[in-house]
């Protein structure tokens, strides 16, 4: 009986095999580098994302906590307006005769209120308060709230003419508008009646 020869040989499979491992290492190889540089990439995207999260909450909070510092007494600051729009009421109902005439006692008085006034002032600047007192100024809608607008020959237009309470900021805040009246300029000329001039007269023919 005739046996059939051998269609495979082993040596020749094995030969096959070994010299396939080096490409396939080869590329193995390169597809784990590409995903190490890509993962390595995703960390840095995310490191960076982070740091600059973290950067900008610490300088909202900077903020958060300047602001806390400079207006933390806006409620008590406004509670004290209203002592001193009294004392400088005060201070104006006195008439100028009366201040320079000779009773002492009326002008120590008027004296002692002004003191108490100025040194109030003063307090409330230390803790940031300024006073607005706009007479003659641009009015500016941010900062003035208009009672009226009246003629005035001696205020250009859109200036403040008359105050009527100054207003106050605390920081870059407002913390009460001035209360102002505004001028709309010299008031127009009387337009006189018509046929009252000689030349628009009509000739009589």
């Amino acid at each position: 009986m005739t046996q059939n020869p051998a269609t495979e040989d082993p040596n020749l499979e094995a030969a096959a095999n070994a010299a396939g491992q080096p490409q396939a290492a080869e590329g193995g190889s390169e597809a784990g580098t590409a995903a190490l540089q890509a993962e390595r990439d995703d960390l840095k995207d995310k490191l960076l994302r982070t740091l600059a999260e973290m950067e900008n909450l610490r300088r909202r909070t900077e903020r958060e906590l300047a602001d806390a510092k400079a207006y933390a007494v806006t409620s008590f600051a406004r509670d004290l307006l209203g002592s001193s729009d009294n004392l400088r009421r005060a201070l104006e109902s006195v008439p100028e005769a009366a201040r320079s005439g000779a009773d002492t006692t009326l002008k120590a008085l008027y004296d002692g209120v002004e003191l108490t006034e100025r040194e109030l002032l003063k307090t409330l600047e230390r803790h940031g308060i300024r006073r607005v007192d706009p007479q003659g100024e641009k009015f500016d809608p941010n900062l003035h709230q208009a009672m009226f607008e009246a003629p005035d020959a001696t205020v250009p237009k859109g200036l403040v003419s008359k105050v009527v309470q100054v207003g106050y900021k605390i920081g870059e805040r407002v913390l009460r508008p001035a209360l102002v009246g505004v001028s709309a300029g010299a008031p127009k000329a009387a337009e006189p009646p018509a046929g009252e001039n000689g030349g628009d007269k009509p000739a009589n023919h």
